[in-house]
C-alpha cells in the first residue's frame, strides 16, 4: 500500500485508480497549465503549443499519468469511502465533516527528487492526487490498514454530526420577524 512521506498508509495500492480528470483540463480538452503558466515549464508549454494546447491524455496511447503536470484534487462534497455528505453552515467556525486526503503528493510534499523520480527509483512523476474523506474515515485510513475502497457505512458519530448540522441548517431556513426574535429572547 502507498504511504505518506511520514510513513502512514494512504489506503490504496495505486492512486491513479481513484484519480479523476486533471485539474488543468479545460472544457474543450486543452491544457490550462500550458495556457496560463508557460513560464513555469517552457519546454512542456512549447510542446503543448505545437499540439494546439491539447491535453497530453488526448492522445489515444497516453493517459493523465503521462503528463508531468497532472494533478487531481477533490471537490470535497462527500466521503469517497462511506458516502457521508458535506454539510457546511455559513459563518460557523466548526470543523468540517470532510477533509482532503492525499493519495499521492506533488513536488512540495513528496519524497521524490527534482527530476520527478521517486526515492524508490520507479521513475513515475510526482502528481498530487486527493480525495475527500470524512474525519472518521480519514483517521481510520492513517491509523490502520483501512482502505479507500472498503464498503462501509458512515461512523455513528459522523452520522450524528451530519444530522446535527442538517437540523441547524433547517432551522436557519425558517423566517421570524424581529419582534418574534425579540420576544423569544425574553426582551
Amino acid at each position: 500500500m502507498e504511504e505518506t512521506p511520514t510513513g502512514t498508509p494512504v489506503g490504496v495500492d495505486d492512486p491513479y485508480e481513484h484519480a479523476g480528470v486533471c485539474d488543468h483540463l479545460t472544457g474543450d480538452g486543452r491544457c490550462r497549465f500550458a495556457l496560463t503558466r508557460a513560464g513555469d515549464d517552457p519546454d512542456f508549454s512549447a510542446e503543448r503549443r505545437a499540439a494546439d494546447y491539447a491535453c497530453v491524455a488526448g492522445d489515444e496511447d497516453r493517459e493523465f499519468r503521462d503528463c508531468p503536470h497532472y494533478r487531481s484534487t477533490t471537490d470535497g462534497r462527500e466521503c469517497v469511502r462511506c458516502g457521508l455528505e458535506s454539510v457546511r453552515i455559513a459563518h460557523d467556525g466548526s470543523r468540517s465533516l470532510l477533509e482532503e486526503h492525499h493519495l499521492s503528493y506533488g513536488e512540495s510534499g513528496s519524497t521524490r527528487g527534482s527530476d520527478g523520480a521517486s526515492a524508490s527509483g520507479c521513475g513515475d512523476p510526482s502528481h498530487e492526487i486527493t480525495v475527500a474523506l470524512c474525519r472518521w474515515c480519514h483517521a481510520k485510513i492513517h491509523q490502520s490498514f483501512a482502505r479507500i475502497d472498503d464498503d462501509v457505512e458512515p461512523d455513528p458519530e459522523a452520522f450524528a454530526a451530519r444530522e446535527e448540522r442538517r437540523s441547524k441548517e433547517q432551522s436557519e431556513f425558517g423566517f421570524s420577524t424581529a419582534r418574534e426574535r425579540r420576544d423569544s429572547d425574553g426582551g
